[in-house]
């Protein structure tokens, strides 16, 4: 790969009227005035010097002997062939600068004749300068850390994204690489304008396809069977044996394991490692542990049903490899529906994802199956050039051929090279029988089918293709020879991404390195419980799940932007505090920005109007806006710092609200604006508002306001408020009270007319429409809280009721929250109904505890009195006569003997005197409360 810039990959030249910017791989001609004194240095020199740590090409660079080359007359024919020379350079280049130096009156140059390029004309002695400009710099894993980020063409990117392979629903792992993928290609196109190609692939030809869809239809077959339940007991119990043995060999270090006796064999086998620890019994657990617990959960459910007498129910996971061991080969793969059925099945699970959590579809797509000729070609040319072999059906890559060639293999993790374990991962759990690698570390390009697989036609006989090279044909298709970024979690690195470089760039070769991609960018994993979630690992939630139990879609990605893109990430407790912490501080903002503005009586329309008159608070906001803007810029750049840029907005939003809620001074709605428009901008920017479009110039979210009302009727999108004000208008108009104040608003409130109005002019944003609704409702309801202490008990009970009724029901199911203020109308909020109903069940659901709470504390004093009295009704005399363990009693009934006669011991006498005194004391409390009956 080419060294990247040492100083800035987009730079501009200034002093120019112009003012262009240059980006990587720019050509530029230098034209005008040559100085005619030879012992002043030429400006071309001097601007040549000045662009030397750019990424650029001069086409005409001075010569050493330019001097000597003075023309005495235009004529001159090296002169005019120097012309003519030039003014095809001109045509070539990207960018003419033109300099007449300190003559502003300087003739048209012959240099510029005939020109079609832009140029850059300079009429003073200011020499064109060099200033770099914004451009993100990328954690690229190819060169080992942050990188300016050149593009092949300025202004524009092309992008390959591994994709999905479709055997199974995606799980939060798979949210975590592809949001994660999609907020970086949203800050390219929306922050920095780049216009992005983004192409992304389906592998739905793979190993774990082939293995998912077979198992899947050979269970099918064994249901179908007209087996006893003794004849699927014995079924079971084979597989169950089978399964320990290959999966959990301390299961069967020892004979005879069954479901009875298996649970005391798991916990003694495997106890620490489902306590949290290891199976070497140090460090911290992973992947491996992971495994045995996944192992162990199918075992468990296996036993069970073998204990239980179930059948084939909880019993597939082991049920499923035994099948496939015994009749793999039988599966007619000749019909490949088998397996495009479980992955056109799951390929639109994955889409549905996608759309759910708001990540941008690709401008492409590809897929394997119908790239399987063009890759049996890929693999040809790689053949004839001498970097891949045959063996026994089979094509392998040979890495020794690539690298005596001058090439480098396993550029992106050297270090995982020679690592086996990684390699036959890379390879697949069918290919382990494949023979005839010269290296161990060759790697299949074209697989031979063995029976129980689907296979196309080749060269080299029936066969399918590897999975390195599955992306290297479609990923060259779309995006050619070479490519700006190519994306996928950190797995992928070594050896996917690794093998998919040397064979692209093998196929490309030409006597020399290619470089096929110019920047990697590997997602973090997700991880659970120290290790990765993953599909094979089972130790994940689908994302179907995650949303409809634990998630928005919202919160999930702001859960994400918090966390570096290339970085791994454990979801904690804390993490979600901070992601809910961080949606709701923004989420009030919007709204009470958007209250604040109603209340005006309209929107400021942003900065045109932003006038402080001499406002030093609101001033300082505004300068925190500008502080703001540099400091989510300056993260964007660094490699995409979202969580960087999420404490960014966070203190702005901040800084807002100490502002609104400064009791000193009146805040200046315009201000206030400009700050929720720009936080909205960026939001949309980064994927948080599913409603929002480009260039995201709205008002807090859309999803509850123009986003909704799309394709909605203003009549119908208005009815509900029109309905709750009719309702609260009748009754209030029901309770005859006689304050004026009241009646005018009962009379001269119409609200139908301002909607009206609104409807004509076109508005579509529901949240407008109800406002005339809302408004005179709220009217309403303020004043009776006015009114209500001049009011009789009875009427003002009657008023306090409806008061809280349209605050809390009739409004709260509209999802319109009312804020109470001092002096001031209530504020008018659109909250999702959802959360507010929520809120006041929750409110209703504390009231009611309190309340029950209440009632047992009465009912236990009760219940404690009753049986204090119970006992004082007694008297002392009588108190310990009905004790069998006495005999005799003296003349206060202290008892002097035990039941056998003997005398009552002292120390037992000092212990019944003062119980006898308590007694004593409380009878004739008693006596006093309720006398002697």
């Amino acid at each position: 790969m080419p060294n990247p810039p040492s100083t800035c990959a987009k730079a501009q030249l200034i002093h120019a009227p112009s003012r262009p910017t240059i980006t990587g791989h720019t050509s530029i001609f230098l034209a005008g005035t040559t100085t005619s004194d030879p012992a002043k240095p030429d400006w071309r020199e001097t601007l040549t010097t000045a662009l030397t740590h750019l990424p650029i090409t001069i086409l005409n660079p001075l010569r050493p002997d330019w001097k000597s080359l003075l023309p005495e007359d235009a004529s001159h024919a090296p002169f005019r062939e120097q012309v003519e020379w030039e003014l095809d350079m001109q045509e070539r280049a990207d960018l003419v600068v033109v300099y007449f130096g300190a003559a502003t009156d300087a003739p048209i140059s012959l240099l510029e004749l005939g020109l079609s390029k832009p140029l850059i004309r300079h009429a003073t002695n200011a020499l064109p300068t060099v200033e770099c400009a914004p451009s993100p710099d990328f954690t690229n894993p190819s060169l080992r850390g942050p990188v300016p980020f050149v593009p092949r063409e300025p202004g524009k990117v092309s992008w390959y994204a591994c994709g999905p392979t479709t055997y199974d629903l995606s799980h939060l792992g798979h949210a975590r690489n592809y949001v994660s993928t999609d907020i970086i290609r949203r800050i390219l196109m929306h922050h920095f304008g780049f216009k992005v190609y983004f192409v992304m692939n389906y592998t739905d030809i793979d190993d774990k396809i082939i293995i998912k869809a077979r198992r899947k239809r050979l269970l099918e077959l064994e249901r179908e069977k007209p087996y006893t339940p003794e004849q699927i007991r014995d079924l079971i119990t084979k597989a169950f044996l089978a399964y320990a043995e290959s999966n959990l060999s301390l299961l069967t270090s020892q004979p005879g394991l069954d479901e009875h006796n298996y649970l005391e064999r798991r916990d003694a086998a495997y106890g620490s490692v489902l306590a949290g620890g290891t199976l070497s019994g140090e460090g911290k657990p992973g992947d491996a542990e992971a495994k045995v617990k996944m192992h162990l959960s199918n075992m468990d459910s296996a036993a069970k049903s073998l204990r239980e007498s179930t059948g084939f129910d909880g019993a597939e996971e082991v049920l499923l490899p035994y099948l496939d061991s015994l009749y793999k080969e039988t599966i007619d793969t000749s019909d490949q529906t088998i397996f495009t059925n479980l992955t056109q099945a799951m390929e639109k699970a994955f889409n549905d994802d996608m759309q759910a959590l708001n990540v941008l579809p690709p401008d492409a797509v590809t897929r394997v199956t119908e790239y399987v000729p063009q890759i049996v070609a890929f693999v040809e040319q790689i053949i004839k050039k001498g970097f891949a072999y045959e063996a026994n059906g089979s094509v392998y890559f040979d890495i020794a051929a690539f690298e005596k060639a001058g090439n480098t293999y396993a550029r992106l993790r050297p270090e995982s090279k020679n690592d086996k374990a990684l390699q036959e991962e890379g390879e697949g759990s069918l290919s382990k029988s494949l023979e005839g690698k010269k290296r161990p570390g060759d790697f299949a390009l074209w697989k031979k089918s063995k029976p129980g697989e689907p296979y196309w036609p080749s060269p080299w006989g029936a066969g399918r293709p590897g999975w390195h090279i599955e992306c290297s044909v479609m990923a060259s298709d779309k995006l050619g020879e070479q490519m700006d970024i190519h994306s996928g979690g950190i797995d992928l690195a070594f050896p996917h991404h690794d093998n998919e470089l040397a064979q692209s760039e093998a196929y490309f070769h030409q006597g020399k390195e290619h470089t096929w991609v110019n920047y990697f960018l590997h997602m973090g994993h997700l991880s659970i419980a120290g290790s990765k979630m993953s599909k094979s690992l089972k130790n994940f939630q689908t994302i179907q799940d995650a949303l409809a139990t634990t998630y928005t879609s919202r919160n999930m990605r702001i859960v994400f932007l918090m966390g570096r893109w290339n970085d791994g990430v454990e979801i904690s407790q804390d993490m979600r505090k901070q992601a809910d912490s961080w949606e709701s501080t923004v989420d009030n903002f919007f709204t009470n920005v958007k209250a604040k503005l109603a209340a005006a009586g309209s929107s400021t329309d942003g900065l045109e109007k932003l006038s402080l008159e001499n406002d030093s608070k609101a001033q300082a906001l505004l300068d925190e806006l500008e502080r703001a803007k540099k400091d989510l810029d300056a993260a964007f750049r660094n490699s995409f710092d979202t969580p960087g840029a999420m404490q960014v907005i966070l203190r702005l939003v901040r800084d807002a609200n100490i502002y609104m809620n400064d009791k000193s001074v009146e805040p200046s709605l315009a201000a206030i604006e400009a700050v929720a428009r720009w936080v909205t901008k960026v939001v949309g920017i980064l994927g948080l508002d599913a409603g929002a479009q480009p260039p995201y110039d709205g008002l807090g979210w859309t999803s509850s306001g123009a986003a909704a009302a799309g394709d909605v009727d203003p009549q119908t999108a208005v009815k509900p408020y029109a309905e709750a004000y009719a309702k609260v208008k009748a009754d209030v108009q029901a309770l005859g009270l006689s304050a004026q104040s009241i009646q005018t608003l009962l009379e001269q409130q119409q609200p139908e007319s301002e909607f009206a109005e609104l409807e004509k002019s076109g508005e579509r944003d529901v949240e407008k429409l109800a406002m005339p609704y809302l408004r005179a409702t709220s009217r309403l309801r303020d004043e009776l809280r006015t009114i209500v202490s001049t009011l009789e008990p009875a009427s003002k009970q009657a008023v306090l009721a409806l008061s809280d009724r349209i605050r809390d029901y009739d409004l709260t199911d509209l999802g319109v929250q009312l804020d109470d203020q001092i002096d001031k109308p209530s504020l008018i909020k659109f909250v999702p109904a959802a959360r507010l109903i929520a809120a006041r069940e929750e409110k209703a659901a504390l009231v009611a505890e309190k309340a029950r709470q209440k009632e047992e504390a009465r009912k236990a004093r009760e219940k404690a009195d009753e049986e204090k009295w119970a006992k004082a009704k007694v008297s002392p005399q009588d108190m310990f006569k009905a004790d069998a363990k006495y005999s005799e009693w003296d003349a206060d009934g202290l008892p002097t003997k035990l039941a056998d006669g003997s005398e009552v011991p002292k120390s037992q006498v000092k212990k019944l005197k003062k119980e006898w005194e308590r007694q004593k004391k409380l009878h004739e409390e008693y006596l006093a409360k309720f006398g002697s009956a």
